[in-house]
């Protein structure tokens, strides 16, 4: 066993691992980072960027489509090979980390590869060699896809969503397993490329961390657009020769080429060693403190610690643990205003507290909501301008808690809401601010202006649109 004395290792490099591993380099300390597959993590090579190009790709075709209702008429020859092999190409350097490696080493960071485990305070092994930290350990080991004990599913030559960005060729038919975020993309994206699509979803609505109203918009959108879909459906086993078959519970068996499995992560803390390190899972995350701080000498970002599982939180998160751990002042931790978007057609962007998250914390709320098509650039917009807007108001103090922005371009209309929150804006400064008309923004002052307490109703003036 070779003993290296280091001032830091990064366990793990995804998106906020690769940057704190590189800032505490520049900084002059001497950083390890450990990393077992791609450095750059899920995002740059299966999560973010592929899956957006393969969506923009497939909204492209959709788009086209409507040329018939707005412009004329079009023909629409759809071609998956082209969208993959820009993905390839562009995107992931076929799946090659040279790149970030390189830009890493530059920094002035060393790159380990392998899988890490701690072995005790400030101690990380990896293979042959182990790793004393003398000012600790950063954890960012992220996720995996989650596949769920239904006998027969191990067997089967699944797709998770790393292996379905990797596809060259167009599957006749897919099946989903999972409505969540990953699921539905996919789904609609596929289908717009031609293949036949199912999803099935153990519960009884898509998208179920959204409100309920975001859920019936977009399953009304997927079923217009031919995706059949199964809620409340349990699958009782899978079988695969030529193709896959699912049974569901009661009797029902969905048939498809392919199958992707997009049924959650599993963060993978059982073999972390964390016990070694002062501190124990706290249910399937790392307990952290507004510092990042784990335990004594350890630190932990990402998709581990359980704020959400998206590239900008691994990012906000490593800012916060750079400076902690380099031993100056900096910013403490904030999860009041977490911005997130799935990028269907429409786009679902939320952030903050759901109606539902405000409630339960004892809030009294005010709710206020508009709709897209009823607005004017929605009006404009003709076809494929389904959506809303929903704000939740803490009415005691006047100012945004949550909100959604469900339509065209709903995860950009999300920056007002969420500068609004994180600031917190009382509402009447929003509601009173002039807005660019004829935009989708302008929707947002017809929802404060529906804003509704219990027992109040305060004056509407809507946005209506031109006759």
């Amino acid at each position: 066993m070779a003993l290296h004395e280091v001032d830091v290792v990064v366990l793990g490099l995804g998106p906020g691992g690769e940057h704190a591993a590189a800032e505490l380099a520049r900084a002059g300390l001497t950083v390890v980072g450990v990393e077992k597959h791609l450095v750059g993590g899920e995002c740059p090579y299966y999560g973010c960027i592929p899956s957006k190009m393969l969506i923009r790709a497939a909204n492209s075709l959709a788009e086209a489509r409507r040329v018939s209702v707005l412009a004329g008429s079009a023909e629409v020859h759809p071609d998956f090979a082209v969208v993959a092999e820009r993905i390839s190409k562009e995107a992931t350097d076929a799946w090659d980390d040279t790149v970030a490696a390189d830009r890493l080493k530059a920094a002035g960071a060393q790159l380990r590869r392998g899988s890490g485990t701690l072995v005790g305070p400030r101690r990380v092994r990896v293979g042959e060699d182990e790793y004393r930290a003398g000012l600790g350990v950063l954890l960012n080991t992220g996720t995996a896809p989650a596949v769920p004990p239904i006998p027969g599913l191990a067997e089967t030559p699944f797709w998770t969503n790393r292996d379905i960005v990797q596809q060259s060729k167009l599957p006749r038919s897919l099946v989903v397993l999972g409505g969540g975020a990953v699921g539905v993309e996919m789904a609609q994206a596929f289908a717009r490329f031609g293949s036949e699509v199912t999803i099935i979803e153990a519960g009884d609505r898509l998208i179920a961390a959204e409100e309920p109203e975001s859920s019936k918009v977009l399953r009304e959108v997927l079923s217009s657009e031919g995706i059949h879909i199964h809620l409340g459906a349990s699958v009782e086993s899978v079988t695969h020769q030529d193709t896959f078959t699912l049974t569901l519970k009661g009797g029902t068996q969905v048939i498809g080429e392919r199958l992707l499995v997009a049924a959650g992560r599993d963060a993978g803390l059982k073999g972390l060693g964390l016990a070694n390190a002062g501190t124990a899972p706290a249910g399937r995350r790392v307990a952290v403190d507004e510092h990042m701080r784990a335990a004594d000498g350890l630190w932990a970002i990402g998709d581990i610690t359980g704020h959400g599982a998206f590239t900008h939180m691994s990012m906000y998160q490593a800012k916060i643990a750079i400076q902690d751990i380099l031993g100056r002042p900096g910013p403490t931790a904030d999860y009041r205003a977490v911005p997130h978007v799935t990028f269907t057609d429409p786009e679902i962007g939320a952030v903050g507290l759901s109606e539902r998250q405000a409630r339960d914390a004892g809030l009294r709320i005010a709710i206020g909501k508009s709709s897209v098509p009823e607005s004017s650039r929605g009006w404009i917009h003709k076809i494929g301008n389904e959506g809303f807007f929903k704000i939740v108001v803490d009415a005691d103090r006047d100012v945004l808690v949550g909100a959604s922005a469900v339509g065209p371009n709903g995860g950009e209309v999300l920056g007002m809401l969420t500068l609004a929150i994180a600031a917190e804006v009382p509402t009447t400064t929003i509601g009173n601010m002039i807005t660019a008309y004829p935009t989708f923004h302008r929707g947002l002052q017809t929802a404060f202006e529906n804003l509704k307490t219990d027992g109040q109703h305060w004056p509407v003036c809507c946005d209506a649109p031109i006759k």
